[in-house]
């Protein structure tokens, strides 16, 4: 603990940041440099060697035929041809699991959530197991299974209603679930507080903030992903492979043509990776959205079918994926000699999807490199040959989710006939009975249905 109150002295009196050994991140062509902050950072970022766990090397988990079959190349070149490779990979089991259905879907989102989960609390568990203090872990672990206990419970609430009126152990659970939700994570909290060390009051605090923040970005994100899935499971495609397809323009646009340093906590990464990865993401979002925008079984909101016990996925194409015909301004009428073009509306949504995704959606990368420069760690974990981390390949992927869940709730979503009868079941049946019965005498007074004198005749 007495290194721990050297912190605001640690910055002031250290040495030159730039001096430090460099270590190679994720970004650009994969061999970024990590630096300790420059220019008094240290201050602000407390970069006492307290705070800051002695991690060891990453290990290299390439396949050994990979490294005997690119020996002789470069570290560069042999780094491209890794990457590459495995990014082909990668590419294909997406869409194979895509084939798979929802259901796998959602599972493989929660499988990356977990892992998630754990790279980021292992690095704070290194901090936390050198002071020999109870329970952190263990807590980590126990509040994970709470959120997702509260927000898996929300989306059977939501979306399976059916299968919740049939079940009736279900229906208690959806009736109580927020309590039960708020009593678990209650006593996860008085365990917390009992497990509070003297000494130690300040380390723990500090990694149950850990927690806390790892949850939010990692749990709740996660969470955003599963429910754009439920609004049709384009919306759960186009974004993720708009920011796969702006990863790699970005780092193919830097490899080849990068002169322009874009930023110092990535100095790989260029202002012409930056630009070219922009322009082919858009290019490439706005022809995506026109192949999937063809088919019911992208378009269509996931439904559960209680009748199968599957997720079905047919319905008639809302008007955001009905070819439309648009009049083209006076300036592209005169440079493409069109008067009009015909789009899927959904295509003029790619562009603000892929907008985003080249020019904000980076930043999280950024901010994956600040936070793993203030624990002078060069990835996340070494699950992935020449990547890192799963947490450093859905670091921008988060970000992209919560902005995709703001713009359908913002732009997209109207009312969801489905989801409102999916509510409609769980209710008692003389609940259903006089929501009927208001309905109805709503649609007798605006003439859509007869008046009651001849529902008797009929």
């Amino acid at each position: 603990m007495t290194e721990l109150r050297k912190r605001g002295a640690g910055g002031a009196g250290g040495g030159d940041p730039d001096s430090t050994e460099n270590i190679s991140d994720k970004e650009a062509d994969g061999e970024d440099r990590l630096g300790l902050p420059s220019e008094g950072e240290g201050d602000l970022e407390g970069d006492s060697k307290a705070d800051t766990p002695d991690v060891p090397p990453s290990s290299d988990s390439t396949p050994q035929c990979l490294n005997k079959a690119l020996e002789g190349l470069s570290s560069r070149w042999k780094n491209w041809w890794i990457r590459g490779i495995l990014s082909v990979t990668m590419i294909i089991g997406f869409f194979l699991i895509i084939y798979l259905g929802p259901l796998m879907l959602i599972f493989v989102v929660m499988s990356i959530q977990i892992k998630c989960f754990q790279e980021i609390i292992t690095i704070g568990y290194r901090v936390y197991h050198s002071y020999e203090l109870p329970w952190f872990r263990t807590l980590s672990w126990y509040f994970l299974i709470c959120v997702n206990y509260f927000f898996y419970g929300e989306t059977v609430a939501d979306y399976f209603g059916a299968l919740v009126q049939r079940e009736e152990p279900l229906q208690f659970l959806v009736r109580y679930h927020r309590f039960i939700s708020f009593a678990l994570y209650l006593a996860g909290f008085c365990m917390f507080v009992l497990s509070l060390v003297k000494k130690h009051y300040r380390l723990q605090f500090y990694m149950f903030a850990w927690t806390h923040v790892t949850l939010l970005i990692v749990v709740t994100q996660s969470h955003l992903v599963i429910q754009n899935l439920f609004e049709g499971m384009i919306w759960f495609i186009v974004p993720i492979s708009i920011v796969i397809c702006n990863d790699i323009m970005a780092y193919l646009f830097g490899f080849f043509f990068g002169r322009t340093p874009l930023i110092k906590l990535s100095p790989k990464k260029t202002w012409e990776g930056f630009i070219g990865g922009f322009f082919s993401t858009v290019v490439f979002g706005f022809i995506f959205a026109y192949l999937l925008s063809q088919y019911q079984y992208f378009v269509c909101p996931v439904e559960y079918n209680s009748e199968t016990n599957r997720f079905a996925v047919g319905c008639e194409p809302s008007d955001l994926f009905v070819m439309q015909e648009y009049t083209l301004p006076a300036v592209a009428q005169n440079i493409l000699r069109w008067k009009t073009v015909n789009l899927y509306p959904f295509q003029i949504h790619s562009i603000a999807l892929s907008t985003f995704g080249s020019l904000i959606g980076p930043f999280g990368g950024f901010f994956a490199s600040g936070f793993k420069r203030a624990f002078k760690i060069k990835d996340f974990a070494d699950t992935i040959p020449g990547h890192g981390g799963i947490m450093d390949r859905f670091d921008c992927q988060y970000l992209m989710a919560t902005f995709v869940h703001v713009y359908i709730a913002s732009f997209i979503r109207g009312p969801n006939p489905s989801k409102v009868l999916q509510q409609l079941l769980v209710l008692q049946p003389e609940q259903q009975l006089s929501i009927f019965n208001t309905l109805r005498n709503h649609l007798r007074e605006k003439g859509m249905l007869p008046p009651l004198f001849l529902w008797k005749i009929i």
